[in-house]
C-alpha cells in the first residue's frame, strides 16, 4: 500500500487532469453560466457519495487518501466539502451542519473578494 501523502498527491494529479478534461470538453464555460464548474461539483459529490458508501459496505478504506482526498479533492473540493456537510447533518448535527455550510460559503467568497482586492492593489 502506498503512503498516504502519495496517494494524495498521485490522486491529486489525476483529478485536477480529469477537471481541467471537462472544461476542455463543455465548451461553455467562462462569462455567462459556468457549465463546467456546475458539471464537476455535482459529479464529484456524486462520486465522493457512492465511493464513500461503497467504502464503509463494501470495500477497506485504505484507499481512501487516494480516491476521495486525492482523485475527488482534485477533481472538485466541493464534494468534500459536500460529505462534510451531510456527515454533520447525519450525526444528528443539524445546526452544525448549517452552520458549516452558510459559514464555508460566505467566508470562502469574503475571502475570495478580500484576495482580489489586495492581489489588485498590489499588482495592478
Amino acid at each position: 500500500m502506498m503512503v498516504p501523502f502519495l496517494q494524495v498527491a498521485l490522486g491529486g494529479a489525476a483529478g485536477a487532469t480529469a477537471r481541467y478534461a471537462v472544461y476542455r470538453a463543455i465548451p461553455w464555460h467562462g462569462p455567462g453560466f459556468p457549465v463546467a464548474t456546475g458539471v464537476v461539483n455535482v459529479a464529484g459529490s456524486l462520486l465522493m457519495g457512492l465511493l464513500a458508501a461503497f467504502m464503509a459496505h463494501r470495500w477497506n478504506s485504505h484507499y481512501a487518501p487516494l480516491l476521495l482526498t486525492g482523485v475527488l479533492g482534485g477533481f472538485t473540493t466541493f464534494s468534500a466539502f459536500s460529505l462534510d456537510a451531510f456527515t454533520l447533518y447525519e450525526r444528528g448535527q443539524t445546526g452544525a451542519a448549517l452552520v458549516y455550510v452558510v459559514a464555508s460559503v460566505v467566508l470562502s467568497l469574503t475571502a475570495l473578494v478580500a484576495g482580489l482586492a489586495l492581489g489588485r492593489g498590489l499588482w495592478a
